[in-house]
Formats: structure tokens, C-alpha cells, sequence
């Protein structure tokens, strides 16, 4: 179970903390701005891995979604989070990764300053009880399965944002 009394920081689009809120208050439609990292991992044939999100979680249970996804704690900088959130989610650890882009992504319950980054690896990742598992899918299978409930909205939109559809 998530825990709701989890510290977020607040932010403006720029990623300045500007205050500080509870994970139940970011996620219960407040619409508070809050950050989170996003790591798109490819193997060296340019297939992305995706996880699979668990049926706990408080937002999108089932769906598959970016490789390693998560917020940022308050006081932590992106990158940390960003290694955290990699090293927790996927085992990884010894990885270079790469910006790619920071935007606001909002839902009916909330908004979050995604920072999205890429690296590319030869291991497998291996992923960790936070989710139920993950796979290599191909840009074929990705793109004949957007609109389809098989992926997060978040993961569609940032998929054709940063990769395109053509």
C-alpha cells in the first residue's frame, strides 16, 4: 500500500520547491504540482523495457508503464531520485542516463512535473516486489497497442510526446 502521509515537494513548471504536501493530498485532486523522474530503458536493439504497475498501487493498477517511475521526496534532487527510483525499481545502478525533457502531465486527481530521462543497458533489468514484473517490447508492439488500456495514459502520452508515432 502507498502511503499517503509520504512528503512530496510542491513546485512551480520551472521545478522550484515552492512548499510541501502529503502523497494523500498530491493524489486527492488537489491538483498540487509535484515532481516525479521517469527512466526509459533500452536495449542495444532499441527495445524499450516496460514494468508492469502492481494491483496495489493508487493510481493505474495492472497497466504496463515507463521502466522506472517515481516521485521525488522532499529535499531530494532529481537525479538522486532518479538513481533511487532505478536502483529500487529495476536493481540498477551503474547506468548513464540521459535528459530528455520536463513536463506537466495532469490527470482528474493530479499534476505532476515529469523529468524524463533514457539510458541504454545490456543487462536484464530485474525488477523489484514494488512491481509485477516487466519485459522488452518492441516499437511495433508498443505502437499497435496505444488506445487499448494496455499502458498507463501517462506512459501513451509520453511515449508519442518524446518518440513520435511515425
Amino acid at each position: 500500500m502507498d502511503n499517503s502521509a509520504e512528503i512530496f515537494p510542491v513546485v512551480d513548471t520551472d521545478g522550484a520547491v515552492i512548499g510541501k504536501a502529503t502523497r494523500g493530498e498530491c493524489h486527492g485532486g488537489s491538483m498540487l504540482l509535484h515532481p516525479v523522474v521517469h527512466l526509459h530503458v533500452f536495449d542495444r536493439a532499441g527495445n524499450l523495457y516496460l514494468q508492469k504497475r502492481p494491483a496495489w498501487k493508487d493510481i493505474q493498477p495492472g497497466k504496463w508503464d515507463t521502466a522506472v517511475g517515481g516521485h521525488v521526496d522532499y529535499g531530494e534532487e532529481v537525479t538522486v531520485a532518479l538513481r533511487r527510483e532505478a536502483r529500487e525499481e529495476l536493481g540498477l545502478s551503474n547506468f548513464e542516463s540521459e535528459f530528455i525533457a520536463r513536463y506537466v502531465f495532469e490527470s482528474d486527481r493530479e499534476r505532476e512535473l515529469v523529468n524524463s530521462f533514457r539510458t541504454v543497458v545490456d543487462e536484464l533489468p530485474c525488477p523489484s516486489d514494488e512491481l509485477d514484473g516487466g519485459r522488452f517490447w518492441s516499437r511495433d508492439e508498443i505502437l499497435a497497442n496505444l488506445g487499448k488500456e494496455v499502458f498507463t495514459p501517462n506512459f501513451e502520452q509520453e511515449y508519442v510526446r518524446l518518440f513520435g508515432k511515425d
